[in-house]
């Protein structure tokens, strides 16, 4: 056994580097900056932990409800961080709940028997994931991948079918997305099915990416987060034919790749090649 004095000073020793690694600590993360506080937060990320307070509300579906309806959403919703590859759900899943991202951008796919898979959606920050499924009581018809590290709110079914009946205005607000939801995918069916030509497809592509930076030239820039592989997989095609046709929209420079940047020449041009099918 140890002598009785021998083991009051180690306890003694102990508690004193204790105390002084504690002061140490205590020092150090008062004298932070707040922003280097954030910055530590996983994969650099601000967390965003209230709905009523977050800097990036605007108008998407759960982002800018009543005060009453933006503190119920707080109460029945729970946030998490996900690393790039992360599956929120995957197609075929009993449909548990909706995902509300908050930050980075999320990969919406569903593949067939053989192994082919089409990507239907890249959802940004705002999107509601997994809504449809979860309105309708059936498994999720598509898998939901983090493309990014990024954050999503995830609420359960329950809390939020009683969520809706306590708020119409929510309800209204969810009926109103299913609607366009409705109108996107035979928009998408339009594009897969009745598309003469790959090019069509890809001039459609990058005409739906300009949308939002179009400059008074006609003139865009995006930045470019996609393998050839997705884009193929958006567009229901090859890699090899999204290689070709990369090559070819840049020798009649309809675009320019500056790094992870791509340049969209012109608006226009790009309708004209979908007009001329």
């Amino acid at each position: 056994m140890v002598p009785t004095g021998r083991l009051r000073r180690w306890i003694g020793a102990w508690r004193a580097i204790s105390q002084m690694w504690a002061k140490a600590v205590s020092k150090r993360w008062l004298a932070l900056d707040p922003e280097e506080v954030v910055m530590r937060a996983p994969y650099g990320l601000n967390i965003l932990d209230n709905c009523l307070t977050c800097p990036s509300r605007g108008e998407h579906l759960f982002c800018n409800v009543s005060v009453q309806a933006g503190q119920r959403l707080n109460e029945i919703k729970s946030t998490a961080v996900y690393p790039k590859g992360a599956m929120l759900f995957i197609e075929g899943q009993l449909a548990r709940g909706v995902f509300v991202l908050c930050s980075g951008k999320v990969k919406l796919s569903m593949t067939s028997r053989e192994g082919k898979t089409i990507i239907t959606k890249i959802s940004d920050p705002g999107d509601v994931l997994g809504l449809n499924a979860v309105i309708s009581g059936v498994p999720y018809e598509v898998t939901a991948e983090m493309m990014e590290p990024g954050q999503a709110n995830f609420i359960p079914r329950d809390s939020l079918l009683l969520f809706l009946k306590e708020f119409p205005e929510a309800a209204m607000r969810v009926a109103q997305q299913l609607s366009r939801n409705y109108y996107t995918a035979y928009e998408e069916i339009r594009t897969l099915g009745l598309a003469a030509s790959p090019s069509e497809k890809f001039a459609k592509l990058l005409l739906s990416w300009s949308t939002k930076s179009t400059q008074s030239d006609g003139s865009s820039q995006v930045k470019l987060t996609l393998t050839h592989e997705e884009i193929a997989e958006i567009i229901g095609t090859t890699r090899e034919t999204v290689s070709r046709l990369f090559s070819e929209f840049k020798k009649k420079q309809l675009m320019q790749a500056k790094g992870a940047t791509l340049v969209i020449r012109s608006r226009f041009a790009l309708e004209k090649i979908v007009q001329s099918y």
